[in-house]
């Protein structure tokens, strides 16, 4: 089932929040991973992996340093899906 971008930007900004304690408001598009949200390597590879179990998703680790933000990452996920 495909998720529209908007249920990507809420799940994202759950499982942000459930890694980082961050509040999901505060999780948005424009915000970048490392700098915005202060999410290092390996708590990116968590949420990375938790984001391709929850949409049903593969994200190749390579593809990984391309998502700087959460938008990246959205419109990723929303491509991979089709």
């Amino acid at each position: 089932m495909a998720h529209s971008e908007q249920d990507i930007l809420t799940g994202l900004a759950e499982i942000v929040a459930e890694e980082t304690g961050l509040p999901t408001d505060s999780v948005t598009s424009e915000k970048s991973f490392t700098d915005d949200l202060d999410i290092d390597s390996l708590s990116m590879m968590t949420i990375v992996t938790l984001a391709e179990e929850k949409f049903e998703v593969r994200i190749p680790d390579d593809e990984v340093k391309n998502l700087t933000t959460v938008g990246d990452a959205v419109s990723f996920i929303a491509g991979a899906q089709a």
